[in-house]
């Protein structure tokens, strides 16, 4: 490597990063973390922040219209890295410099985040924003199930080391290779057999082994960065809740995806829930070879959803309206009290079975409970604001706040005003529906209202669902019409007598609402 690589680099030190063009990468590791816990350890510290962010501009990272972002990721990267562990920060120093001098920023950017689960899940969240630069999103999908910094020989020592006997009595054989990786986890294939049955298919989703040591360091640093971000004095206000919001969810999903009891009990409610519906699946658990950091279930074919029937679009739509039938209309107009819904659906989740026209929901991890009460009124604001009906929305959004906090009756009257404001800049011609309902909510949110904390999971689940959706079939396929769609197909179905979460006094007042229609319409 040239040593136009150190370009920018103060002349004082240049002495020691020249070293590390020679030796081996041991070698050069110890230099750096030498110097690192040295008495200028602080000043290497500042230095190595400031050359990360030479390799990786922020005016890529950011695109100029979003220009004022660029001093908060800039400010983002250099806090993060200057406090890592010293350990930690010499291997990212050392990987960069292993890399060709033309190696581009975003590849770059994704070799920084190896083995930092923390900041993989923040790229996993940011990939899903549409405002993105294009090719920025592309390398950041990656995170989704593109990551490679585990061998295969860790992940079978300890899956070995887990399971033991029970390899032998289901006479378990490993595949010969990793299948995908994620921000904690690694999936690796197998076929087992009961005793007197027939051999079948399998996959293991195993906890990363780095992942417990570093976890805790992320989610201390990520925690530390949200402070610093959203202090008075960065002068950042303008982006004090995206901040917040995006750490928080990051905070919930890596906490989530490490409690792999949880998924499991989870991922057999979401067999039970999806058992009625056609076109449908999760991969179904094979208890006997779970553990607490290994979750055993069946393997499920298909491609990535965003890829399916790429000459199609007529069957790509088909596939953004299983989508939300999936992740939106089945746990809405579920009959149980309280009815998970998957609420981590980036496209690296979600496979298609294009043989047999399944959409397969993958990694439950991430999920969450809505209540009946709660169901009922999301679906109600959802009507309500497709029918342009500005009572009906601020009716629902109060019963949502006032089941949050009573002491929401304070903020009625910010309700009041968001719902007003946004139908007095509605466009004549507009046709508000679901998405409408979830930002709104969003700036209502700002303003101090609180909802009932599964709704802020909720919210994010139809923005992600937006940008996939988009991914498969452009603007054409809308998530309210859909849901309608649903919902009048199960009344039908039943003779009338299947309305769940609605109530009946709810279809009367949506009937009235719809024959009022084209009166608000003008």
């Amino acid at each position: 490597m040239g040593m136009s690589f150190l370009a920018g680099i103060d002349a004082g030190p240049l002495a020691l990063w020249a070293s590390m063009l020679g030796g081996d990468p041991a070698g050069r590791l110890t230099t750096v973390e030498a110097a690192l816990k040295g008495p200028r350890g602080a000043y290497w510290r500042g230095e190595i922040g400031r050359w990360i962010g030479r390799l990786v501009p922020v005016e890529i990272l950011v695109p100029d219209s979003a220009q004022r972002w660029r001093p908060l990721v800039r400010d983002a990267f250099q806090f993060v890295f200057e406090r890592l562990s010293d350990r930690r920060l010499a291997t990212k120093v050392v990987q960069q410099f292993d890399l060709s001098a033309d190696t581009a920023p975003e590849q770059r950017l994704l070799r920084l985040v190896n083995k930092m689960p923390g900041l993989q899940k923040v790229g996993q969240v940011l990939a899903r924003n549409r405002r993105l630069a294009p090719k920025l999103r592309k390398a950041l999908s990656e995170l989704e199930n593109g990551m490679s910094d585990v061998t295969l020989e860790e992940v079978r020592d300890l899956i070995e080391k887990r399971l033991g006997k029970r390899l032998r009595d289901y006479a378990v054989e490993l595949a010969p290779a990793i299948l995908s990786e994620a921000s904690v986890s690694t999936v690796i294939r197998f076929t087992w057999s009961q005793p007197g049955r027939e051999r079948e298919q399998g996959v293991f989703k195993v906890l990363k082994p780095y992942v417990p040591e570093c976890f805790g360091e992320d989610m201390t640093l990520l925690q530390d960065l949200g402070e610093f971000l959203t202090a008075p004095e960065r002068g950042y206000g303008f982006a004090i809740h995206d901040v917040k919001d995006m750490l928080a969810e990051v905070l919930l999903l890596l906490g989530h995806e490490l409690d792999f009891r949880r998924e499991q009990a989870t991922l057999l409610e979401a067999v039970k829930m999806y058992r009625a519906s056609i076109g449908i699946r999760v991969p179904r658990l094979i208890a006997p070879l779970c553990t607490s950091d290994i979750t055993a279930m069946s393997a499920e074919a298909g491609v990535k959803v965003t890829e399916a029937f790429p000459r199609s679009p007529i069957r790509r739509a088909r596939v953004a309206e299983q989508l939300i039938e999936a992740l939106v209309a089945v746990p809405f107009f579920s009959r149980e009290e309280n009815a998970i819904f998957h609420a981590d659906p980036h496209a690296g989740n979600l496979l298609y079975d294009e043989t047999n026209r399944e959409l397969v929901v993958l990694d439950w991890a991430l999920a969450e409970t809505l209540s009946l009460e709660s169901r009922r009124q999301m679906v109600l604001l959802s009507v309500m604001m497709t029918l342009r009906n500005p009572e009906g929305v601020r009716q629902a959004i109060r019963d949502l706040a006032l089941s949050a906090d009573r002491r929401n009756h304070a903020h009625l009257g910010v309700i009041e005003g968001c719902v007003n404001r946004f139908f007095e800049q509605l466009a004549p011609d507009a046709s508000p529906g679901t998405l409408d309902a979830m930002r709104l909510m969003d700036r209502i949110a700002l303003e101090g209202v609180q909802f009932p904390p599964p709704l802020f999971l909720f919210r994010k689940v139809v923005l992600t669902l937006d940008g996939v959706l988009y991914d498969i079939a452009g603007p054409d396929v809308r998530i309210d019409e859909v849901i309608a769609r649903e919902f009048l197909t199960r009344c039908a179905a039943s003779l009338g007598m299947f309305h769940a979460p609605l109530e009946w006094k709810d279809i009367a007042a949506i009937e009235w609402s719809a024959l009022q229609y084209p009166w608000r319409r003008g």
